[in-house]
């Protein structure tokens, strides 16, 4: 599988044009989006510059109170995650400032007193959110060289160079490319039997205003407490999670991850958002598990879904969810600002709908009544209430609890608004590519036009709660998440 190398180029991007300054006390690696400390390019590229330069590291992992959605299911899922980073770090006798807000722009200025000190700072490079401007942003302040470091998937995110209109296009890319990539992972476990220079002390004054903690009581907090904590964050939740699924879970994945079994997904998509688990850890799991080597690469597979990676179907289909999907969304949310937006759906898609904007709406509900799950349909209500308990929705139920929001809404503009609300508020794995990929997917992003036409939905892919419950079970569904 993966073997340890130097990061490529296209893996790598400076922000800024400041310089690296040898004489500084340590390499800094400002933790913002993969939040681990195994399977890191990130941590990689850190570590890289702390030997070239002898000099410590210092893993610098904050948490803003102000973030859109910030609430108590975020933060805690978040929290756990440094906690486990802290005991990892400690156990490795790395130096780890962990720094969560306790008041809005608390944190301001800290960044840079632990920048001003270091030799060159290291970030993540995530391509959507806030976090594009942040860093864009920090890299105008500092006066030291800032890199971000792609670590997203197994292809570099802008190796491309532009966007791919569909699923097809884009595994035909992929399926050329990635030979070229598949070695280029990062190390498994790199602060292992670290050896480097000791940690010079942080200023007082920089330590007093801004303490190192972790808090256990979220209540002082400035963020949505309406909204509580689900799941259980972090990278030792997210390895044990990845163990029960390639156990368990992964055969018969291709029928069951299109079921209501609450067991039948893979469940990573949280801690593949948060960064407690890496597309490269998840790739390198399934493929042990497969037996798998380079020799069984299908090099003429053509695009096709099943047939390139040689394992199993429920492998194969499993993998083109976590590499032709899922960089597909990184891949438009790197190269279009406009990702999350309606103008960015195709023109056939936007037009089929503009003209049925004037059709008849079986039901008008309000953003309101559709977040209490206050509406006429059983199954989209159960949906909708596993969404505010869980943080997720089954996988096929996703899609239905979108469509059904297209149909019920004043407007397509209005309902993608409706729907990237209530998905980036309740959703552990929202404000993320591949989420704003599922959302667009309603409204036809990387679809073809359907027949028959259908009023409101015009040539969008159609899809109903009753064709939906002929297809599949939903009374053991209905039982648990039903009003």
């Amino acid at each position: 599988m993966t073997t340890p190398a130097e990061l490529p180029d296209a893996r790598v991007t400076a922000v800024n044009a400041a310089p690296v300054r040898p004489e500084g006390g340590y390499v800094l690696y400002w933790m913002i989006a993969y939040r681990r400390t195994r399977g890191n390019h990130s941590l990689d590229r850190a570590l890289r510059w702390a030997r070239e330069l002898n000099r410590p590291l210092l893993v610098f992992e904050p948490l803003r109170c102000d973030y859109p959605w910030a609430s108590d299911r975020l933060h805690a899922f978040v929290l756990a995650g440094m906690r486990d980073n802290r005991r990892r770090c400690a156990e490795a006798g790395v130096a780890y400032y962990p720094y969560v807000e306790p008041q809005q722009r608390a944190g301001a200025g800290l960044l840079a007193a632990l920048a001003a000190r270091a030799c060159v700072v290291v970030t993540d490079d995530w391509p959507c959110f806030f976090l594009p401007r942040m860093v864009a942003a920090a890299g105008e302040q500092l006066g030291v060289r800032l890199e971000k470091v792609d670590g997203n998937g197994l292809l570099p995110i802008r190796a491309a160079g532009r966007v791919f209109p569909t699923a097809f296009a884009f595994r035909r890319y992929l399926q050329s490319t990635v030979l070229k990539h598949i070695d280029e992972g990062p190390r498994a476990d790199p602060i292992a039997r670290l050896r480097s220079p000791a940690m010079p002390s942080l200023p007082p004054a920089v330590t007093r205003r801004w303490p190192a903690a972790i808090p256990d009581d979220l209540s002082s907090l400035p963020i949505d407490h309406t909204v509580a904590p689900a799941g259980r964050g972090g990278s030792v939740a997210a390895h044990e999670r990845l163990a029960a699924f390639v156990a368990a879970t992964l055969p018969g994945y291709e029928t069951s991850h299109n079921t209501l079994d609450e067991h039948g997904t893979s469940g990573l998509s949280p801690y593949l958002h948060f960064g407690h688990a890496g597309a490269h850890e998840v790739f390198d799991a399934v493929m042990r598990r497969a037996g798998w080597s380079l020799e069984k690469l299908n090099k003429n597979a053509g695009g096709k879904r099943h047939g390139f990676w040689g394992v199993a179907q429920d492998t194969e289909a499993f993998l083109d969810q976590l590499v032709t999907w899922r960089e597909l969304g990184f891949n438009m949310c790197t190269y279009r600002d406009d990702y999350a937006e309606y103008d960015s759906l195709p023109g056939w898609a936007r037009q089929t709908l503009a003209d049925h904007a004037d059709d008849p709406r079986p039901h008008l509900y309000t953003v309101a009544q559709l977040e209490r799950a206050a509406t006429a349909d059983p199954l989209w209500n159960a949906a909708q209430n596993q969404l505010v308990r869980d943080g997720v929705i089954t996988n096929y139920l996703r899609m239905l609890w979108g469509k059904k929001i297209l149909e019920w809404s004043p407007s397509p503009q209005k309902a993608l608004a409706c729907l990237i609300r209530l998905n980036d508020r309740y959703a552990l794995d929202g404000r993320d590519p591949n989420s704003y990929t599922n959302i667009l997917w309603i409204f036809g992003r990387y679809d073809r036009p359907w027949g028959p036409e259908r009023p409101i939905f015009g040539k969008v892919r159609y899809m109903s709660s009753d064709n939906t419950a002929r297809k599949m079970p939903t009374r053991d569904y209905l039982r648990r998440y039903g009003s």
